[in-house]
């Protein structure tokens, strides 16, 4: 979902990334790409030797990009969000779209995408390491916090959706269904990711069948539990 014109790096939704060459620009994604993937098979702490080496490119390349860890970290986060968000624009987009199979379609497509972005094994290095208050990653929040807001109220007046769910629940079920199990490989992982995601899903349908205890969760819980 990473949108890269003739000279820009630009990720969607992102005005502040500085114009890159094309061929530099793809240097720079498949380094932000190799390294959210390394972050969370080895954490925060894992060799920037083996980012470049994922990601096809030289030391060097990597340090003219990102002068430290702490930046690459930052990219790392704002890229992942752009992804999601950019997803999240796109199924409000399909919701009303004629074929587009209606919001809950819409909702689950968002679901799928979103866990491939492998958000849960990034939330210790995002809490730990970047500035929740930073004004891009604010702006990129707030806009998917309405979008996702959007398609599950759209889904939830078309008597798809259970009225006792909210957006901070399937948010914690992408969170927890993509945070790596203590004693097991990323790989392992992503082999039942979408199953077991596609069951929490069904869960969500209306009609329920039975009476969720205590009560929603909201995207303000899910900030507050990473923050």
């Amino acid at each position: 979902m990473t949108t890269v014109a003739a000279g820009s790096a630009r990720v969607a939704g992102s005005v502040r990334t500085p114009k890159l060459r094309a061929d530099a620009s793809r240097n720079r994604e498949r380094i932000v790409l190799a390294a959210r993937d390394v972050f969370v098979e080895d954490g925060a702490d894992a060799p920037l030797d083996e980012i470049a080496k994922r990601a096809g490119v030289g030391n060097a390349t990597l340090y003219r990009n990102f002068p430290d860890r702490a930046s690459l970290i930052r990219e790392v986060a704002i890229l992942v969000k752009n992804r999601i968000l950019a997803l999240a624009e796109t199924a409000t987009t399909e919701a009303s779209a004629p074929g587009g199979g209606g919001p809950f379609e819409a909702l689950q497509r968002f679901a799928h995408g979103a866990v491939a972005e492998k958000v849960g094994g990034l939330c210790a290095l995002f809490t730990g390491h970047v500035d929740p208050n930073d004004p891009e990653l604010v702006e990129i929040r707030e806009r998917l916090r309405a979008a996702v807001c959007g398609l599950m109220d759209r889904a939830r007046d078309a008597g798809e959706m259970r009225p006792d769910a909210d957006h901070g629940d399937l948010f914690i079920a992408i969170s927890q269904l993509t945070r790596p199990l203590p004693g097991t490989t990323c790989g392992l992982l992503d082999e039942f990711v979408h199953r077991h995601l596609q069951l929490f899903l069904d869960g969500l349908r209306a009609p329920a069948r039975s009476t969720l205890p205590g009560r929603a969760a909201t995207f303000e819980d899910f900030q507050q539990s990473r923050h």
